[in-house]
């Protein structure tokens, strides 16, 4: 694996680390919204879906060696809505009250919000601080060529 292999693959971690923690905030930011801009009801937690994808050319395809051929970086392949219930709470006085007297809000849990902010984090430390070593073995090799 050469250098620039090694910072793709960093950097497509920190792209899809990036969109995480834009969704978990989004996620926490609509934790008590009952009406969404369209009307349509309560908002709808978001999950971000992640998949393995090839980082090379077709070209640099052919050329791999045994060390390269299980390389791969990650990169979103969308956003999904999730299927939880929504929590319903007893506020008759509240605009979106049903006939009950019940709101409908989404059921978003704060401490796992948290913890994959957490997680989604470390990985994106972890997946800078990859790049900033390539970037000094890179600097280490221009000075080993002086």
């Amino acid at each position: 694996m050469d250098l620039f292999t090694a910072m793709d693959i960093g950097s497509s971690g920190m792209s899809a680390q990036r969109t995480l923690m834009n969704t978990i905030s989004m996620n926490l930011a609509n934790i008590r919204t009952t009406r969404t801009v369209n009307g349509g009801g309560p908002y709808v937690r978001k999950s971000v879906m992640l998949e393995s994808t090839p980082i090379d050319s077709p070209f640099s395809e052919a050329m791999k060696t045994a060390q390269d051929r299980e390389l791969a970086g990650v990169k979103v392949t969308g956003l999904v809505n999730d299927n939880r219930p929504f929590r319903m709470q007893y506020e008759p006085g509240h605009p979106d009250a049903n006939a009950e007297g019940y709101v409908a809000y989404p059921d978003i849990n704060v401490v796992e919000e948290m913890a994959n902010m957490i997680t989604a984090m470390r990985s994106y430390e972890a997946s800078s601080s990859s790049i900033g070593t390539v970037k000094t073995m890179f600097s280490k090799a221009l000075e080993i060529g002086r």
